[in-house]
């Protein structure tokens, strides 16, 4: 079990990082054009590799019978989610370029980002591992689902970009490499760690530059729209609260650690490219995910520490 400190360093070290990006785009070392590129360059590459490279792991039955609690877990608290974005937006009457982006921002987190980053950092042996396989219904439904929200017809859904996108790709591969006999030779292995490494440093380098490019003024008129405190609250808070059971069940701390900081992740930064590209409130979506991304500092650190003196009070 990952002690306080220890993960209140790495929270900082992540967003100190994060910082170093904000300043970077600040002085114009990144230009309008990065976020972009790191993006595409973080989904189509490094995060792949670091994906291949972290399920070679020598499978057993009692890794996989931990493991394939993720899965489920993960279904679960995407199908809570839905349901309660859908229920909110009913109820607050959004307008209709905001409905979408509000469901968005509650049912998607930055997960593949933040997340991989946060818990990669915290279990270096199998964090990456435990992410890849919480995330597998998260990358599925936000390629589908996350788009249905914008455009309303399921023809309208790029159904081949789904399942022949480099995440999906590299995770059913990774899957095949675990549960088979055979790992990558050192050479290819090595070559893979190194690269996959730079996700890390590279995701919140994003999350700096997604922040600088807010316009502050336009930010702060945003804030008083209360619908983005429901998302935030939601977000951050109460959908990963609803996992908290799972203490009473015996898993290791290192999954319910992944499902529940993954599950508090903030809103991620793909509502807004939905909603640039399929006509939805952009500063509302990109509002949504910057500042979720802030409080989370705040609200990460706190679950964290609830997690922690729950599971220690049940297993001393």
């Amino acid at each position: 079990m990952v002690s306080l400190a220890v993960f209140l360093q790495q929270i900082v070290v992540l967003y100190a990082i994060g910082f170093v990006g904000f300043l970077a785009r600040k002085k114009g070392i990144l230009n309008e054009h990065s976020i972009e590129v790191l993006t595409q360059l973080i989904l189509s590459l490094t995060l792949p590799f670091l994906i291949l490279y972290s399920m070679d792991q020598p499978y057993t039955m009692k890794i996989a019978s931990h493991l394939f609690w993720l899965i489920p877990i993960s279904v679960f608290i995407l199908i809570i989610s839905c349901v309660i974005a859908f229920l909110m937006r009913r109820i607050l009457k959004l307008p209709e370029n905001q409905q979408g982006v509000f469901e968005g921002l509650i049912i998607f987190g930055n997960q593949g980002f933040i997340g991989f980053a946060l818990i990669s950092s915290l279990f270096p042996d199998l964090g990456a591992l435990y992410v890849t396989l919480f995330n597998l219904p998260y990358l599925i439904l936000i390629w589908t689902y996350g788009i249905y929200l914008f455009v309303g017809k399921k023809d309208d859904v790029p159904w081949k970009t789904i399942f022949l996108n480099p995440g999906i790709l590299s995770t059913f591969i990774g899957l095949l490499i675990f549960v088979l006999p055979i790992h990558w030779p050192s050479m290819v292995s090595d070559m893979l760690k190194s690269i996959g490494n730079m996700t890390i440093p590279l995701s919140m380098l994003v999350i700096g530059t997604f922040v600088a490019n807010m316009n502050l003024k336009k930010s702060l008129f945003l804030l008083r729209n209360k619908t983005l405190w429901i998302v935030t609250g939601l977000r951050l808070l109460i959908i990963p609260l609803l996992l908290f059971p799972l203490i009473f069940y015996s898993l290791p701390f290192p999954l319910l650690a992944t499902a529940i900081l993954v599950s508090g992740m903030p809103a991620a930064p793909t509502i807004a490219l939905y909603a640039q590209k399929f006509g939805g409130d952009t500063d509302y979506a990109a509002m949504g995910s910057m500042w979720t991304t802030l409080l989370s500092i705040l609200t990460l650190p706190g679950l964290y520490i609830l997690l922690y003196y729950i599971y220690l009070s049940i297993n001393p």
